[in-house]
């Protein structure tokens, strides 16, 4: 029942996801070659607080930034870094936190620099539709199993792997709540989807192999063990008697 929010959460929660949605589209409008991921972070950072809300990420857990932005074969937890430019070709994800009066929005989208590989192209466009095919599971007292097994299936279709290690989780009045969503799973099991509940969805999708690390410089950044690229969609969801509420639209 802890998980179940209320009428007035879900309303604050609606508007921190507001903002988050603004600064994701902030990002769109400048995001270009020759831009560090530094340069991004300014971007999150100077928008979130014009905006009288809280950069989720800064300060939390140590994270020294207040945006993840995770670049190529970076599955999640980039830091943004002055001295990484992005090139044509390159496809970035932006990974957003936002707390504006104690609620929280969570987001995040891919983008794609340049004269981009078809090969990722196409990565990128499977990934959203794993999310959109997450998203269309995650409905009342449908299961969390459900979710991840709508995810497997259309990338593993795609001869893709799903990142389990990391997935989507309960998210409002905290960054991470209860429950975790395994992007992986098999239909009718897992806990039960209630309304009231407010997760995220945000599949990892990597090119290659599941296998990952963490890199020892910054304990934070998660790549591809073989180098080959991965790509992340995510949006915060409000359970409901039938479709989920997107609430970073």
């Amino acid at each position: 029942l802890s998980m179940l929010k209320t009428p007035e959460q879900i309303a604050g929660i609606r508007e921190a996801g507001k903002i988050n949605t603004g600064i994701l589209d902030a990002v769109a409008e400048q995001i270009k070659v020759g831009m560090s991921t530094d340069d991004i972070n300014t971007i999150v950072y100077d928008y979130t607080i014009s905006h009288n809300a809280i950069p989720a990420c800064l300060n939390y857990e140590d994270f020294p930034k207040s945006v993840c932005t995770s670049v190529n074969d970076e599955i999640c937890h980039g830091i943004p870094d002055s001295h990484v430019i992005l090139k044509s070709g390159d496809i970035v994800n932006v990974d957003v936190t936002t707390i504006y009066k104690g609620y929280v929005g969570d987001a995040s989208r891919m983008f794609m620099l340049g004269r981009v590989p078809q090969d990722k192209k196409d990565l990128v466009n499977v990934t959203k539709e794993c999310l959109n095919r997450g998203m269309a599971a995650a409905k009342g007292w449908n299961r969390i199993g459900d979710i991840g097994a709508a995810i497997t299936s259309f990338a593993h279709k795609h001869g893709y792997s799903v990142v389990r290690d990391f997935g989507g989780h309960g998210v409002g009045l905290a960054m991470h709540e209860e429950p975790f969503v395994c992007h992986v799973g098999k239909r009718n099991t897992g806990m039960l989807l209630v309304p009231g509940m407010v997760i995220t969805i945000e599949p990892m999708i990597n090119a290659g192999k599941e296998a990952l690390y963490i890199d020892a410089a910054n304990n934070w950044t998660v790549l591809t063990e073989d180098g080959k690229p991965s790509a992340q969609w995510e949006h915060t969801l409000l359970i409901t008697e039938g479709e989920p509420e997107i609430l970073t639209y």
